[in-house]
């Protein structure tokens, strides 16, 4: 969509923002593998893994060869009924608010290592903190190269450039 976007401003000069959550950074207690994409992450997995997959479920079927990895996959809404996707558990739910109950379901799930895409922000960052507490490695989806473009982190820094963007 970024890239679409970014050509499509191009095209009409249409002045163009990204709003973008600063990424994750591992902290030197974590054990990150860092991955380009999905296929990547799939094949990092060691054989016998007991894999939770945080990432939504649109990059599953990069999973689905692995018939090797027990997955356990949550996703905020359910994949569509014909999606290729891995054998496993499904759990429909949004990412957990703290440290404490994420690692409660790693536990339960006999999580051994953690796959996630590095959308940075608050949601999502109890599921690192949990893996990191249960010394579980993490297998960490890079995010894509995009276009070169103005880009904020926050809300605030949104609104101040399209203050500035009014005065001129």
């Amino acid at each position: 969509m970024t890239r679409h976007a970014a050509e499509a401003c191009a095209v009409t000069g249409t002045k163009l923002l990204r709003l973008q959550r600063p990424a994750w950074q591992p902290l030197p207690e974590d054990e990150w593998k860092l991955v380009a994409d999905a296929a990547a992450a799939a094949a990092a997995l060691p054989a016998g893994a007991r894999a939770f997959l945080a990432i939504g479920k649109t990059d599953l079927a990069a999973f689905s060869a692995r018939a090797d990895v027990s997955f356990t996959m949550r996703m905020i809404d359910p994949p569509e009924p014909d999606a290729e996707m891995p054998k496993g558990k499904v759990l429909l739910a949004p990412p957990g608010e703290n440290t404490r109950d994420e690692a409660a379901l790693l536990r339960a799930h006999r999580i051994s290592v953690l796959v996630a895409k590095n959308s940075g922000g608050k949601a999502g960052a109890a599921k690192l903190a949990a893996a990191r507490a249960l010394g579980l490695p993490v297998v960490m989806i890079d995010r894509p190269e995009l276009p070169v473009m103005e880009t904020v982190a926050n809300v605030e820094e949104a609104c101040a450039w399209v203050a500035r963007l009014a005065q001129e």
